[in-house]
């Protein structure tokens, strides 16, 4: 009984609404209206006059403004389209144009882009093989014209305005070497040690010494002048004024050393072991 006052089938759960229209409640009561007075009335009537009219003055004002704003956007839109238009036709026209003209050279799209690269990279070796035998031929008809002609042609001279031939100045590059040839740089072996070898200490010799202010050394064959000043000066401290050398007839050097004013010969033969 209780499913039944639901509208539920108990067999299949399922409401049965649409069989069994449901009660309706009834509406709730409402509170009675309040009476207008009579002024209030009279007062709410002239107000919506009012607004009624104004509402009416001003409705055909928009519509007026509104119209001609909407033709000219209307006719700008309208020629727009009809530029873009054109455009269009235009630019299918040359499109289509281009695709006749390209069509018949292009290779058709179904081979693919393999075959597109190997035509690509075989048509220039077939130029360059045209091209070199051009230039083969131009020489060989070159050649054929010049044996031709023989020896009496027109030869131009340059005119010298020189008696003398100069060989021209070419380039000149300095050494650059790929690996060092020594291991170790060279030393000098004329050392002072080696320039000086020894003092004479002769008769002759010590008449030079104090008569004359001179120092008498046997030095290497090798040694000049300016050797044996900067051995004596590195040796011994002493400025030589002059040098003056000979070679015997032993084969041995002999050099002079006169000393300057401030050194005296006798002091340093002292101090050399000579005396």
């Amino acid at each position: 009984d209780v499913y039944k006052r639901q509208g539920i089938n108990a067999e299949y759960g399922l409401f049965s609404s649409e069989l069994m229209p449901a009660k309706q409640n009834p509406a709730p009561k409402t509170a009675p209206k309040a009476k207008a007075k009579p002024q209030a009335k009279a007062e709410a009537k002239v107000a919506a006059k009012a607004q009624g009219k104004t509402a009416a003055k001003a409705a055909p004002k928009a519509k007026v403004q509104a119209k001609p704003k909407a033709k000219v956007q209307a006719k700008a839109q309208a020629k727009s389209q009809a530029k873009a238009g054109a455009k269009a036709k235009v630019q299918t026209k040359a499109k289509a144009k281009a695709q006749g003209k390209t069509g018949a050279k292009a290779a058709p799209k179904a081979a693919g882009k393999a075959v597109a690269k190997t035509a690509a990279k075989a048509k220039p070796k077939a130029v360059t093989k045209k091209t070199q035998k051009v230039s083969a031929k131009d020489k060989a008809l070159k050649a054929a014209k010049a044996i031709k002609g023989g020896r009496n042609q027109k030869r131009k001279y340059r005119i010298r305005t020189s008696v003398h031939f100069y060989r021209p100045k070419t380039l000149r590059l300095s050494r650059n070497p790929r690996y060092v040839r020594t291991s170790v740089p060279k030393t000098n072996k004329l050392d002072r040690h080696r320039i000086l070898k020894c003092p004479l200490t002769t008769e002759s010799a010590m008449k030079k010494i104090e008569e004359h202010n001179t120092l008498v050394f046997i030095v290497d064959l090798k040694a000049n002048k300016h050797h044996i000043k900067d051995a004596v000066k590195k040796m011994y401290d002493i400025k030589a004024q002059k040098i003056n050398t000979l070679i015997r007839p032993d084969g041995y050097k002999k050099a002079f050393v006169r000393l300057t004013e401030d050194h005296d010969a006798l002091d340093v033969a002292n101090k050399i072991g000579i005396i």
